[in-house]
């Protein structure tokens, strides 16, 4: 359960167009912010779908 409340935080984390991560990785890449937050999203999108079949197959295992 710990496992996927701090999966959740850093999936926000790398999503989120105000995120200071986000922000730094952007400027220090030289490209765009808004465009950084969209390129980024299909794979945290990916990962967080499988993580949360993986997540969600598991809970019903250890039932």
């Amino acid at each position: 359960m710990i496992g996927a409340v701090i999966s959740g935080g850093i999936f926000g984390d790398h999503v989120s167009p105000i995120s200071d991560t986000t922000i730094i990785s952007s400027m220090a890449s030289g490209c765009d912010h808004i465009e950084h937050v969209r390129t980024q999203m299909p794979y945290a999108l990916i990962v967080a779908g499988v993580t949360s079949v993986l997540y969600l197959f598991m809970g019903l295992i250890m039932v």
